[in-house]
């Protein structure tokens, strides 16, 4: 069995009291947030900031106060991890990364949660809007 192992993030923004998440249209016809593979050498909070940047354009506040994992198996014999943090961006100016993002949204909590395709994404967001209410100091 092949092993892989990405990282990345529940982006949000603050607008008028509201956390925004960022959500991703992705090519390959699915919506989903920022993550993305693992390079030598990197931390996962490398990786988190770096996959973020090269995806949304944005320069984040990666809090790894929140950590949350999920598994899946992508293509026969391979399984994936994926470490999501929860990261802050005072910007929403994004650019998407036309290889891989169709489109880049901001939306709230709720309308994020309905958008996103897959359940353990869901369940990672869920999560993530959770800590940031139980932590405002660590979540502005």
């Amino acid at each position: 069995m092949k092993h892989e192992k990405s990282c990345g993030a529940c982006v949000y923004t603050v607008r008028d009291g509201k956390r925004l998440y960022l959500i991703e249209n992705m090519r390959h016809g699915h919506f989903a947030m920022p993550k993305g593979h693992v390079e030598a050498g990197e931390t996962e909070k490398q990786t988190a900031e770096r996959e973020i940047l090269e995806e949304t354009g944005l320069r984040v506040s990666v809090n790894t106060g929140f950590r949350s994992i999920t598994r899946y198996s992508p293509a026969s014999n391979v399984m994936k991890e994926v470490v999501f943090f929860i990261a802050y961006s005072p910007s929403m100016e994004t650019v998407a990364q036309l290889e891989e993002v169709e489109s880049l949204m901001w939306l709230p909590y709720e309308r994020a949660l309905s958008r996103l395709t897959y359940e353990n994404d869901k369940e990672v967001l869920r999560r993530a809007e959770k800590y940031a209410a139980e932590h405002p100091a660590e979540c502005p």
